[in-house]
């Protein structure tokens, strides 16, 4: 049996506030909460998620920005501490990691960790940017000893991609309740359309980027009957940001939709709107929808790939729509917000999704038993 207290490496980038780094902090703490020593060896190592980090965790910043120029030092590292296990946060650190291994020649298990529909998110490149993509994965990723899926449809996906047996892939969920989650959203929320008295709030969030389709979100609230009297508030920051400010202007809705950028603590919002809407082209399992229902939030869903069809059993707690379709959007948000799901209903279809729960499942693929 593996040694305890051998740590487990985790090998990340972080690069600013985006979901990869607060679920690989929120694992991170899951891991020490079960008394699991941990060394994070980050090659980028900046944004807000730094600060969350405990301070029992060993810390090893590499100071690079590519993955290709960490697996010297990767390599050292291994054959230095020789710990229990190796797990990689993302497709390229996965494969700087497999290199690294093959360097180091200490059998270090390795895990990977796979959080995005990468065939939907590549489908808009061109068949050589595919193949660049691709190629390395296939060839690489039969020397990884187990992968990790964040849901079934990333897990199906990466198997088709890597041409990898599905017997070696595990899903599991992403850590997203956590301890915090109500604490943080009974925070007060500073924006004036959440006080008490106000209009409801429908609220989408996430970069202001293609991927999150915001535009679709925008053309369905305009279709909102006036009789609902709703406003739309719009969380994160992006390139999309102009073309997003010109169509809510074109559609003449400026009065009832804002986008007030990124907030450190989202939740204080969420947990004050009357609806949550994910308008997403693709994602991997979106942490903000289960987040939502976490707090009893009604919530509205595309039915991209993956996770929301996941999260949502089908419909079963939340409508799913077709991408891209503002019409469809539109009478599911309508639907939801003249009969809401109860609030416990919404709490208990994510219980998976708990921070302990997860970091206890990882720590299994792991190799560590606690």
């Amino acid at each position: 049996m593996p040694d305890r207290q051998a740590p487990v490496a985790v090998f990340a980038s972080f690069s600013g506030p985006g979901g990869v780094e607060r679920m690989v902090v929120n694992l991170i703490r899951g891991f020490v909460d079960l008394g699991q020593p941990v060394d994070l060896i980050l090659m980028r190592a900046s944004g807000p998620h730094l600060s969350r980090i405990p301070p029992q965790v060993n810390q090893i910043r590499l100071g690079t920005s590519h993955s290709l120029l960490a697996i010297p030092a990767l390599a050292r590292y291994l054959r230095h501490r020789r710990p229990v296990a190796l797990l990689a946060a993302k497709d390229r650190a996965g494969r700087a990691a497999v290199l690294a291994c093959a360097l180091a020649r200490t059998e270090t298990p390795l895990v990977v960790r796979l959080g995005t529909h990468l065939s939907a998110a590549m489908a808009g490149k061109t068949a050589l940017e595919r193949w660049l993509r691709f190629t390395p994965m296939r060839l690489l990723y039969p020397r990884i000893d187990r992968i990790v899926a964040v849901s079934r449809g990333v897990a199906e996906d990466i198997a088709c991609i890597a041409r990898v047996e599905p017997v070696r892939i595990s899903v599991i969920r992403n850590p997203v309740i956590t301890p915090e989650l109500d604490v943080q959203a009974a925070k007060p929320c500073v924006h004036p359309w959440f006080r008490p008295g106000e209009p409801p709030v429908i609220l989408g969030a996430g970069r202001l980027q293609l991927q999150k389709d915001f535009a679709t979100l925008i053309r369905a609230f305009a279709r909102l009957p006036s009789r609902l009297g709703c406003r739309l508030v719009i969380l994160g920051e992006g390139g999309g940001r102009p073309k997003l400010e010109a169509l809510i202007a074109a559609l003449g809705v400026s009065d009832r939709v804002t986008l007030p950028g990124f907030q450190d603590n989202p939740y204080a919002y969420l947990a004050r709107a009357r609806l949550f809407v994910l308008s997403s082209a693709w994602e991997g399992s979106p942490n903000v929808l289960t987040e939502a229902m976490a707090l009893g939030i009604p919530v509205v869903s595309t039915d991209c790939p993956s996770g929301p069809s996941e999260l949502l059993d089908g419909g079963t707690f939340g409508p799913l729509v077709p991408v891209g379709d503002a019409a469809a959007l539109a009478a599911a948000m309508e639907r939801t917000l003249e009969r809401a799901p109860p609030p416990d209903v919404l709490r208990a279809a994510v219980a998976e999704y708990g921070q302990a729960r997860s970091a206890k499942r990882y720590l299994e693929v792991l190799g560590v038993v606690h």
